[in-house]
């Protein structure tokens, strides 16, 4: 295929990227035709998958306004994706217009979009990270040029450590954030899960192998795990879905999704207390 404008030369056409196959499951048009065959052949495996991925996305928002309501209104969104309608900057920026967002995602095409739609915004910026890479993420001077890191922050990690294997130790990336952040600051998470369909869960992991970032489900305990350091905040780590369920129509969040078992995932939101 021809590359379009907004395809960055370093792009292998050929080979399906997460962020791009998310990009398809939500409606997007920020994919090629690697990403769009892989995702079909993921959605005849597994029909569920694009419900699944709007009720993440659903989930992102719900926290966002949570995270608002407790008076925390910078957010360090962590394998932000490619933009879509919701994100993170459009909710925090309705629920408080000081709000202030950093966007930080491995992929270029992600990046590029990003960067286009928040244009010249002094609330928000766009970083070209990996989360394995903390030390460039917190040093960056755009970053904290926009990050307080002496007042509480929400970390954004949703539907992100299911790409990190455990050779990388998402609790070791956990843990170092916790320690850059001051008590009072949130941790969301979302998570990808094998619980309920193990077989199913199996042959997907293997399909995302062909990307550069396969993989890896965790069950609900591991997904517990990663919390520490954090006080959970109820209702706990619950399926995607149930955490504090509500309706959106701003942002046409449906919360009539389909209880099936098919539905796997986990999120949840912890707290760094203050020392007693």
């Amino acid at each position: 295929m021809s590359r379009p404008s907004w395809a960055p030369a370093e792009i292998d056409l050929d080979r399906p990227s997460a962020a791009r196959v998310y990009d398809y499951y939500l409606g997007g048009f920020h994919n090629f035709p690697a990403d769009r065959d892989m995702a079909r052949e993921a959605i005849q495996m597994w029909p569920e998958l694009p419900l699944m991925m709007r009720t993440n996305r659903a989930f992102l928002r719900r926290a966002v306004r949570y995270a608002v309501r407790q008076g925390v209104t910078q957010f360090l969104d962590i394998g932000s994706g490619i933009p879509t309608v919701g994100n993170s900057h459009e909710v925090a920026r309705k629920a408080d217009e000081a709000a202030r967002v950093v966007y930080v995602d491995v992929d270029p095409v992600a990046v590029m979009h990003s960067r286009a739609i928040l244009g010249n915004d002094p609330t928000t910026a766009v970083l070209q990270a990996d989360v394995r890479d903390l030390d460039r993420i917190l040093g960056d001077d755009l970053v904290r040029s926009l990050i307080d890191f002496d007042r509480p922050v929400a970390i954004l990690l949703v539907a992100l450590l299911h790409f990190v294997g455990d050779e990388d130790d998402p609790k070791e990336l956990i843990a170092r954030l916790h320690d850059a952040v001051v008590p009072g600051s949130l941790l969301v998470l979302s998570h990808a899960s094998q619980d309920g369909q193990p077989a199913l869960a199996k042959r997907h992991q293997q399909l995302y192998a062909r990307t550069p970032t396969p993989m890896t489900m965790r069950s609900l305990d591991q997904i517990r795990e990663l919390f520490d350091g954090f006080d959970l905040i109820d209702p706990g780590v619950v399926p995607i879905r149930e955490w504090h369920p509500e309706s959106d129509p701003d942002f046409g969040d449906n919360e009539e999704a389909d209880n099936s078992d098919r539905m796997v995932g986990f999120a949840g939101m912890g707290i760094k207390e203050r020392a007693s």
